[in-house]
C-alpha cells in the first residue's frame, strides 16, 4: 500500500520519466541524422566508397533499367537531406521536446533516416535484393510516418516545411525510387532487352500515377508527395527519350504520369478552396 509521501511523490517521477524519453528521442534523432550522412557520403564515393552508380554492376545507374530516372533526378536528395538537418536541429529546441507532435513523429522520422543510410549500405557492401527489402521498408516507414503528420496536424511555417514538407517529399520520391530500384533487381526477368521492356514500364508508370493520385486524395491534397513524383516521372522520360535504353513510350507514359501527380493535388486543392469559400458564403 502507497504512503501519502509516496503518492506525492508519485506525480513528480512522471513528468521527469517524459522529460527523459524526449531527450532521448532528440538524442535518437540527432544521432540518425549523423549516420544517415555519413551513408551518404560513402555512397558517393568518400571514404573509399563506390559511388552509387558504379555499385552492383551499374544496375542502380541510368541506364540500368527502363525505369531509371536520368541522373540530375537524385539532386532532389539535397533538398531532403537539408530539410531533414533542418528538422534535426528545429526538433531539438526546448519548445519542441514536449510537444505532442514531436513524441509521435521523433522517431519514426529518425527510423526512416536510419533505413535511408541503410539502403546505402546495402548497396555498397550487399546484394541487390537486399537493397529491395531495404527501401521497401524505408517507403513503409515514411507512409506511416506521413500518415501520422497527418492524424497530428501541424502549426505554423516550420511545421508546414521540416515536417510536412520534408516528409512528402521524401515519401514521393522513395515511390519512384522504390520502383526503379525493384526494375533494376528485375531487368533480367522482365525481357528489358526486347518488346516487352515497353509494356512493363508503361504499366508501371501507370501504377505510380495510380498511387500518386490516391496519395493525393488521402492527404486532403497536399503538394509535396506528388511534386516529388512528378520530379521522378520527369527524369526517367528523359532517360528514356534521350539516354539508354532508348523507349518513347515509357518516356512519353512517364511525362503523362508527371502531369498527373503534380496536377491532382493542384486540382483538388483549388477545388477544395472553392468549395470551402461557398460554404461560408452560404
Amino acid at each position: 500500500m502507497d504512503t501519502p509521501a509516496a503518492s506525492k511523490l508519485a506525480p513528480a517521477r512522471a513528468p521527469e520519466r517524459e522529460r527523459r524519453k524526449d531527450a532521448a528521442r532528440q538524442v535518437a534523432v540527432i544521432c540518425a541524422f549523423c549516420f544517415m550522412i555519413v551513408a551518404a557520403l560513402l555512397g558517393v564515393g568518400a571514404f573509399g566508397g563506390t559511388p552509387i552508380q558504379d555499385v552492383q554492376d551499374g544496375a542502380l545507374d541510368a541506364d540500368g533499367s527502363y525505369l531509371a530516372p536520368a541522373g540530375p533526378a537524385f539532386g532532389i536528395w539535397n533538398v531532403i537531406y537539408l530539410g531533414l538537418l533542418g528538422y534535426t536541429a528545429w526538433q531539438v529546441f526546448p519548445r519542441q521536446r514536449p510537444r505532442e507532435r514531436q513524441r509521435a513523429l521523433g522517431a519514426l522520422v529518425a527510423g526512416t533516416m536510419v533505413l535511408n543510410g541503410l539502403w546505402l549500405v546495402a548497396a555498397q557492401f550487399a546484394s541487390l535484393p537486399l537493397t529491395v527489402l531495404v527501401i521497401v521498408l524505408l517507403l513503409i516507414a515514411l507512409a506511416v510516418a506521413f500518415h501520422v503528420t497527418m492524424a497530428f496536424p501541424g502549426r505554423g511555417v516550420a511545421d508546414s516545411v521540416l515536417i510536412d514538407g520534408v516528409t512528402g517529399l521524401h515519401l514521393g520520391w522513395v515511390t519512384v525510387a522504390t520502383v526503379a530500384n525493384i526494375a533494376a533487381w528485375l531487368a533480367p526477368a522482365t525481357g528489358e532487352d526486347g518488346g516487352g521492356a515497353t509494356g512493363w514500364g508503361v504499366a508501371t508508370v501507370v501504377l505510380i500515377a495510380v498511387v500518386g493520385v490516391v496519395i493525393a486524395w488521402w492527404s486532403r491534397w497536399r503538394l509535396a508527395p506528388g511534386l516529388a513524383m512528378g520530379w521522378g516521372l520527369v527524369w526517367i522520360a528523359v532517360a528514356r527519350l534521350a539516354g539508354d535504353p532508348h523507349d518513347a513510350g515509357v518516356g512519353i507514359a512517364a511525362i503523362v504520369g508527371a502531369v498527373i501527380v503534380t496536377g491532382t493535388p493542384l486540382v483538388g486543392k483549388v477545388l477544395q478552396q472553392v468549395i470551402g469559400m461557398r460554404n461560408a458564403s452560404a
